[in-house]
């Protein structure tokens, strides 16, 4: 009885340690994984009862009993990556316990502490970091507690036992001060051996030569292995009384028990790995020299981590990111599942000022103030970025991945291919462009019932609906599964879109800058049969996909975004989507991929999500609500998510607040206002700056009085986020040509004009190390909390949420609606588009609709020439004058510096 109370009391403590854990993770429930080879009904009824009794799950995997190495492995790789799994037990013949087989286990789910790791631990001493055989823990809990043997100074013989449990017998025997001796049943002088032990420990069967006998009287004797005592004691073996005799079952049961603890040991182990912790992050070293190196040049003179090291840092599971070389991820949306109860970090936005055509290093600024947290201040932190597109690598504006110290490595995988989601969207994208104009072809060349039986043909005698057929048919009000029972009405009905080809508004795409592709004339070929129209192709990153891309917060929403876009109207003005044209299916495979998350590092070695990199002017120009959640689920509620916004905050950062916040629900902490002396300097009435042209003498010597005049458009983008109710830190972007009289003067202004603070930066040159002070200042604005709000309710009418950004975030008098922007308007009212948020599409150059009007014009009509819809995205975008959607290779193109060294395989010329 009191060998059998020990199990139960270690089973009550199990099921007490247990209720305590799911007290706070009510959903928490550990499982017991057993592969099994063979036929073991008895310890598999006995494991199943113990575990119910504890509150735990658990499952068996069972193997032919003559499986193979392989198979076992098979199996247990299965069980490695399985999250659900705490623990896992082999329950296999002892000739299957290879090296090979055991050390397959992860050490954290070895439960029955067989691998190589967790025996060294416990030899080294470290028996609270590992799992002990519970076997081995059983034998010498009912030594002490149920025979009430004192172990030390004892001679204790093992006899039979082999790998991890004659290791581990012998280290707690040591520990408890015993003189040890370890034996097989073959070896001489056995019985001698025998006749002096204290204490004989039985691993194996004993062979039927063997007589009890040698076994001196009044020895303990303690079984450890099937048959002993179960008639199979050999024939004519004298009657030997034992002092202290524990069977085989005896010791099953304890160990049982025990393997049920280990198991709730893991998962407490693995509860508190769930939870906000400070990052162990390994940071890499800068040595920064003067003067700076190109961008591709510090990134090369930098080594990045394994991705797979970054993600066990930051607390990722292995079975939560699916590698892309040695230096990119994908992270798997399964971790919102499993984090979902996590406190949210801080969310801080990167915006700027409006910028010169050079751009003034939002990005670097990004990066830059998140090495600063995380390798300086010992913060989680998270950037999160845009994809850069590949147009402006090869054409005129390079790559986007930071500058100087402050970058995303490696910097040409980040701005080339990377793991393929533009390609993903191009893809998906002319699917449906092509969808559209085949279905008008096929429309115009086809009687109804032509039509009707080649979308629903007979296969194999069988006439069946798809799925998105059936769901057409409801949205048509046609309640019938036959495809037989149809009337004709009802086949034209179905079969007929009626697409007018003056309304396709889906554009074919392409990421590359080509300007001959903004105007085309599409079935030329006789095949197409006379049909031929004015069509155009866009840059990739301008597909109605990536803007979906950006916005979804789930695979589910996101087919249902993709299968919501409007690509035209039919013949009597009532939109057709893509689930109309039955392509919604396709378009969620060809993106089933692109919608995880993209996980790289800084030159730090801090980790950053690249994803989604929708345009700024007809999309809203911000990278992935599900980059951003997943980041702020890991950094933990102490910690920082920064992600940037394009263009300047009078369109980037009013599209994040009214648009992307509004889809993901998050609430922004702190806004970063990027400024730069070269900008306010234009702004105050400077030369005009031009891209690949030096800059005139008045941005490289000291002009205070061409600074003072440019910050209105500073203290004007400081208002625009006060509209909003966040705090505002201003950071000045330092140029080597800044003297200390222009950033004091740009820094005071600033907190005159109401920002929390105003910090110059000098990470281009340094690196993290020259962002600390704005870190701390975005600390010490977190702090403080936001009062967010939006600028405008959804409900109202299109043109009054026009006329609210016009007025009081451009500063415009008021606005004009073009005779086509008007009718527009009316239709998507009339269609039910009328309560979506407003991205408008203006220059970025100056806050009206003329790039050269500079600082903060005013008393201008803002002319709206036209109005699109996005609505699988979710916005209104009304364009202010022209919008070009695909960008035209200069004169000299960056690709003329572009080269592969073919020795090396290193890229050169990116910048």
């Amino acid at each position: 009885m009191q060998r059998r109370r020990a199990g139960q009391e270690v089973i009550q403590n199990s099921k007490e340690v247990l209720s305590l854990l799911q007290e706070k993770n009510p959903a928490f429930k550990p499982v017991l994984a057993i592969i099994q080879a063979g036929d073991d009904n008895l310890m598999q009824e006995i494991n199943q009862n113990l575990a119910e009794e504890a509150g735990l799950n658990i499952t068996h995997i069972c193997l032919p009993p003559d499986s193979g190495e392989d198979e076992i492995i098979d199996e247990i790789l299965k069980i490695n990556e399985d999250t659900r799994v705490h623990g896992l037990a082999l329950q296999i013949s002892e000739s299957s316990f290879s090296n090979k087989v055991l050390n397959a286990l992860k050490p954290e789910k070895d439960v029955d502490g067989v691998t190589d790791i967790n025996l060294g631990k416990l030899v080294r001493g470290d028996a609270h970091e590992c799992f002990v055989s519970p076997v081995a823990r059983a034998v010498i809990e009912l030594l002490e507690k149920s025979v009430g043997v004192n172990l030390d100074g004892k001679k204790i013989l093992v006899i039979g036992a082999h790998g991890s449990l004659e290791a581990a017998l012998q280290c707690l025997f040591q520990r408890k001060g015993s003189m040890t001796m370890s034996s097989q049943w073959k070896t001489p002088q056995l019985q001698s051996k025998l006749q002096e032990a204290d204490i004989v420990v039985l691993g194996s069967p004993k062979p039927e030569e063997i007589p009890l006998s040698w076994i001196q009287p009044g020895t303990t004797v303690l079984n450890c292995s099937h048959d002993f005592l179960s008639g199979k004691l050999g024939c004519g073996s004298p009657v030997v009384h034992f002092s202290g005799l524990i069977a085989d079952n005896d010791v099953s049961l304890l160990a049982a028990a025990l393997r049920i603890q280990n198991v709730v040991s893991s998962g407490r182990r693995w509860l508190r790995e769930q939870q906000y912790s400070r990052w162990r992050l390994h940071c890499l070293k800068l040595q920064p020299l003067s003067p700076v190196p190109s961008d591709i040049e510090i990134s090369r003179a930098q080594t990045p981590k394994a991705v797979d090291v970054l993600a066990k840092e930051i607390g990722l599971l292995p079975d939560e990111i699916e590698i892309y070389g040695k230096s990119k991820a994908k992270v798997r949306l399964s971790l919102l599942e499993r984090l979902k109860d996590q406190a949210d970090g801080k969310y801080v936005l990167v915006a700027g000022i409006t910028p010169t055509p050079l751009g003034e290093g939002k990005s670097t600024v990004t990066i830059g103030l998140v090495q600063a947290l995380t390798a300086h201040l010992n913060v989680n932190s998270f950037a999160c970025l845009r994809q850069p597109s590949q147009g402006p690598t090869f054409g005129v504006k390079g790559g986007a991945a930071g500058g100087g110290y402050a970058q995303v490595i490696p910097m040409e995988e980040f701005n080339l291919h990377l793991t393929g989601d533009i390609h993903a969207i191009t893809a998906a994208n002319n699917l449906l462009a092509a969808a559209i104009d085949t279905r008008i072809l096929h429309e115009n060349t086809q009687t109804d019932k032509a039509l009707y039986n080649r979308l629903v043909p007979s296969v194999n005698g069988v006439r069946e609906f798809s799925k998105i057929q059936l769901a057409r048919l409801k949205r048509l009000g046609i309640k019938k599964t036959d495809p037989n029972t149809l009337t004709e009405e009802e086949m034209r009905k179905f079969a007929r879109l009626d697409i007018d080809p003056s309304t396709v508004t889906w554009q074919r795409v392409l990421d590359t800058n080509d300007r001959f592709l903004r105007k085309i004339t599409i079935g030329q070929a006789n095949t197409e049969k006379g049909y031929s129209r004015q069509a155009q192709f866009d840059i990739a990153v301008a597909s109605e996909i990536m803007a979906v891309l950006a916005l979804t917060d789930s695979l589910t929403d996101m087919k249902e975004r993709l299968g919501r876009m409007v690509v035209a109207s039919d013949k009597s003005g009532q939109p057709v989507t893509a689930e109309d044209l039955g392509v919604t299916g396709a378009l969620t495979v060809l993106m089933k991929d692109a919608i995880k998350p993209n996980l790289m590092q800084t030159l730090e070695g801090t980790p950053v999500f690249v994803h989604a990199g929708p345009f700024a002017n007809i999309a809203h120009g911000n990278s992935s609500v599900l980059a951003d959640k997943i980041a702020l689920k890991l950094v933990g509620e102490e910690g920082f998510v920064v992600t940037e916004a394009g263009f300047g905050a009078d369109i980037g950062m009013e599209k994040f607040f009214n648009i992307k916040c509004r889809a993901s629900g998050l609430v922004p902490n702190v806004v970063v206002l990027v400024a730069t002396v070269r900008a306010l300097k234009m702004h105050g009435g400077g030369p005009s700056v031009t891209a690949g042209i030096p800059l005139k003498r008045e941005y490289t010597e000291e002009n205070i009085p061409l600074v003072a005049d440019g910050c209105c458009n500073l203290q004007k983008q400081i208002q625009i986020t006060q509209l909003f109710g966040v705090p505002v830190v201003v950071a000045l972007n330092v140029f080597k040509t800044d003297t200390r009289a222009e950033i004091d003067l740009v820094c005071e202004l600033a907190k005159r004009a109401g920002a929390f603070d105003a910090v110059p930066c000098y990470h281009w040159s340094v690196g993290g190390k020259g962002s600390v002070d704005l870190a701390r200042a975005v600390r010490e604005a977190a702090s403080e909390g936001s009062r967010f709000q939006f600028l405008y309710d959804v409900q109202l009418p299109i043109v009054e949420k026009i006329r609210t950004i016009a007025q009081a975030v451009y500063g415009a008098k008021d606005i004009e609606l073009s005779p086509e922007a008007q009718a527009k308007i009316e239709r998507y009212t009339q269609q039910g588009f009328g309560n979506l948020p407003i991205c408008m599409a203006k220059t970025h150059l100056s806050l009206s609709h003329q790039p050269d009007k500079k600082g903060v014009p005013k008393d201008f009509i803002l002319p709206i020439s036209d109005v699109r819809a996005s609505i699988g995205a979710g916005f209104i975008y009304p364009l202010v004058g022209t919008m070009s959607t695909m960008p035209g290779l200069p004169t000299r193109p960056c690709f003329y510096d572009i080269d592969l060294d073919t020795e090396t395989e290193q890229v050169k010329g990116l910048f």
